[in-house]
């Protein structure tokens, strides 16, 4: 891996499913923030609409009898049949199995075909998430997790639906697959959502597993993707007409499979949310390079990063060294991965590894060496991964620590005085902001433009509600993912601005579904982004979004891009 000097990192993670059950007004958490630390109290009950509500998502937690099938809801896939559930006008398929257990000899080997079954299976649970450490609800070590959930409208009719496919985020660490019923209901598209492989049993790379090793959970996705080809019209989905989407790290995985080869006529369309949100000059934040403008590790790195965690786990010398990693208990794993910040701690993200990626995403966006398709693209205004500053010494030091050489002419651009109180913390905040995230995301608007169509976004709610790892005493803006607990779920306990709100974003990204394009009834006109005219859908509450092509000098994009990678 690429050696990079390690600051404090944000202590406090995100995925979207942990960001949707905090958002609920019936599970608060509470946040206490000392100095650089954040302390998180989780939710203590989670709303019945995420994963975590269901009783196969917890490691700890006795399985409770699976619900009853529906009737109607019963269908011949290539493996088997199943049948699942109705709700809301909404039928709905759980924890399908759409490749074989990763177990033993496919632990660290590309997913294979599940095999068949003639008994119907009961698909009404979801699967369990796959491994990861206790941080989001309790930890889970059951590796047999490559499964998904299918939602569609009940009385769709005769032609076949859009299809929407979520890969969850959680910086590939953690997380699991939300609830799609309503993106389905409201939407009227066919809803997978993906649960794949994480952490340290997702991407660690060792010459032992293969000259081609790691990327294993962009392998998983690409084989959801496969079993969406093959059984999707049997949902009443449209085979021809699927968009992937996601946030975080699974705004990430839409980057990474819209340059992969293998991807290649798996989907249509695309939408990236906030898959812009390393470090630009390559400090640690909270997880390892993985993001959609960064300079991925060579597979050379990732495998001797991979011989330095073999040797961590008792694997080094082994005779077989395959079988030895193979035979390693999960949680052995991924107590010594930990969050991936070490040397000795392995491969937890993205490679460039000659097949699966042949270059960093950043790099084919600049190259075109891309998938024809399109896409949504955007961030939120204010995005961080890394704690705040408090007082102006903190500020300097900050700027100091994440921008090195840079910082007498960051200190310029963003003086103390321009800000209003909490001056070190917006000031601190919008220089991350604009550096990791904003000003990265209209550089790679410009490179995709140039081949594909691409409709550009920024995220401008200042007032959604604060999610679980947010110090509710600052004002945090926009912050990372607000926008994605409106596509799980309507809130009628919000202002009627954010209701609105809510409702305009479910209409245009299933419009953009649908169609290519998100204009349509009940949202504004959105034009796409073009090298004359780069303009940007600036998404905010009260339906009052509009187009604007003055994000680039507002944000100091003209200095940020100059110290982007594969900038040309």
């Amino acid at each position: 891996m690429k050696t990079k000097k390690r600051h404090f990192a944000f202590t406090v993670g995100v995925s979207l499913v942990a960001a949707a059950m905090a958002l609920t007004s019936s599970a608060p958490a509470a946040v206490a923030v000392t100095g650089r630390q954040a302390a998180v109290t989780a939710p203590t009950a989670a709303p019945p609409w995420t994963a975590a509500a269901s009783p196969r998502t917890a490691a700890a937690s006795p399985r409770t009898a699976a619900p009853a099938c529906a009737p109607d809801t019963t269908v011949q896939t290539d493996r088997g049949p199943l049948c699942g559930l109705v709700t809301n006008n909404v039928r709905s398929w759980l924890g399908v199995p759409y490749a074989a257990p990763p177990v033993d000899k496919l632990r660290w080997a590309p997913p294979e075909q599940h095999a068949p079954w003639t008994t119907t299976l009961e698909a009404t649970q979801r699967g369990l998430p796959c491994p990861q450490p206790a941080f989001l609800g309790p930890e889970s070590y059951d590796e047999d997790c490559l499964r998904l959930n299918v939602a569609a409208p009940v009385n769709a009719g005769a032609e076949p639906l859009a299809v929407m496919v979520e890969f969850h985020g959680g910086g590939f660490r953690l997380g699991s697959s939300t609830d799609g019923t309503y993106m389905a209901g409201a939407g009227r598209v066919v809803h997978v959502s993906v649960d794949y492989r994480l952490g340290i049993l997702g991407f660690l790379a060792h010459k032992a597993l293969g000259a081609r090793s790691g990327n294993w959970a962009l392998r998983d996705q690409q084989e959801a993707l496969r079993w969406v080809q093959r059984n999707i019209s049997r949902f009443g989905g449209d085979p021809n007409n699927v968009t992937i989407y996601g946030a975080s790290a699974g705004g990430s995985s839409v980057c990474a499979h819209t340059t992969s080869p293998l991807s290649k006529g798996l989907f249509q369309k695309g939408i990236s949310q906030s898959g812009e949100y390393n470090s630009l000059r390559g400090h640690e934040t909270m997880w390892q390079t993985q993001d959609c403008k960064s300079d991925l590790p060579t597979e050379a790195e990732a495998q001797q990063a991979g011989d330095r965690f073999a040797a961590a786990v008792g694997c080094g010398n082994a005779a077989d060294v395959a079988a030895c990693l193979r035979a390693v208990p999960a949680k052995t794993l991924l107590e010594k991965a930990g969050d991936g910040l070490g040397p000795d701690k392995g491969t937890l993200a993205p490679i460039v590894d000659g097949t699966i990626l042949p270059l960093s995403p950043a790099e084919a966006f600049a190259t075109g060496r891309i998938n024809k398709v399109s896409l949504m693209h955007g961030v939120d205004r204010d995005e961080t991964q890394l704690m705040g500053a408090n007082t102006p010494e903190e500020y300097e030091a900050l700027v100091k620590e994440q921008y090195d050489t840079l910082a007498p002419e960051v200190f310029k651009r963003y003086p103390l005085k321009r800000f209003p109180a909490p001056a070190a913390f917006i000031a601190y905040r919008t220089i991350v902001a604009d550096s990791n995230s904003v000003c990265p995301a209209i550089l790679n608007d410009e490179r995709l433009a140039r081949h594909i169509p691409v409709y550009a976004f920024q995220v401008e709610n200042s007032d959604a509600p604060p999610l679980f790892f947010l110090d509710k005493t600052k004002p945090n803006g926009s912050y990372h993912i607000n926008e994605v607990p409106y596509l799980i779920f309507p809130r009628t306990d919000l202002s009627a601005n954010q209701q609105t709100f809510g409702s305009q974003l479910v209409a245009q990204w299933t419009g953009f579904a649908r169609t290519g394009d998100p204009t349509v009834d009940g949202t504004p006109y959105w034009s796409r982004f073009t090298r004359s005219h780069p303009t940007v859908m600036s998404l905010v509450p009260a339906g009052d979004s509009q187009l604007t092509e003055e994000i680039s000098k507002q944000h100091h994009c003209g200095f940020w891009k100059k110290y982007m990678a594969f900038n040309r």
